[in-house]
């Protein structure tokens, strides 16, 4: 069921501090891949692991080995996976999207190359990974350049900002002092 913005939400009980979990339902061509991608995931993220897998198992209404519930940790953030097998009128859009901060150009460049393989590369830093989900990898300190009370800095950066598809650090700073 989705509230009146079309969010679908689940209430559960974890047993954990966090009280807000990412959900990824993998429906249609991407149903069957929610062990797939928690691999990839955590091969991804660093301080990652998986916490549960549980199996539709034998006489269930999917495959045996498709996931009913599982959880990962990934980066030291929950999120939670399933596969969605019935027909499903969803999948992932770019509506909902992971923000990836990142310190350094070495870290926009791991998580950009990681999470693009076989997916798409949009603009403004934004991919969309194998499975569909989108993801923005944003260095911390385009946040800082745009905030400035300078507006004339922080529109340069945005100009120079709309013309990258990974965004470049040092060619946001060149614009941030130009």
């Amino acid at each position: 069921m989705a509230d009146r913005f079309g969010l679908s939400w689940q209430l559960m009980l974890t047993g954990t501090e966090q009280k807000i979990f990412p959900f990824l339902m993998f429906v249609g061509q991407q149903n069957g891949k929610a062990e797939e991608a928690m691999r990839f995931y955590g091969s991804v993220f660093r301080n990652s692991r998986t916490l549960t897998l549980q199996r539709y198992g034998k006489g269930g209404p999917q495959p045996e080995e498709a996931v009913v519930h599982g959880r990962l940790l990934l980066d030291g953030e929950e999120f939670i996976v399933m596969d969605g097998g019935l027909d499903h009128h969803f999948t992932f859009t770019e509506a909902t999207s992971f923000f990836v901060s990142c310190k350094t150009q070495e870290e926009v460049d791991e998580f950009w190359e990681k999470l693009s393989a076989d997916g798409e590369k949009g603009q403004c830093g934004w991919l969309k990974d194998k499975y569909g989900v989108s993801w923005q990898i944003v260095p911390t300190v385009l946040g800082e350049m745009l905030r400035d009370p300078d507006p004339a800095k922080a529109r340069r950066v945005t100009v120079a900002m709309l013309q990258m598809k990974k965004l470049d650090i040092a060619r946001l700073q060149e614009a941030y002092h130009a």
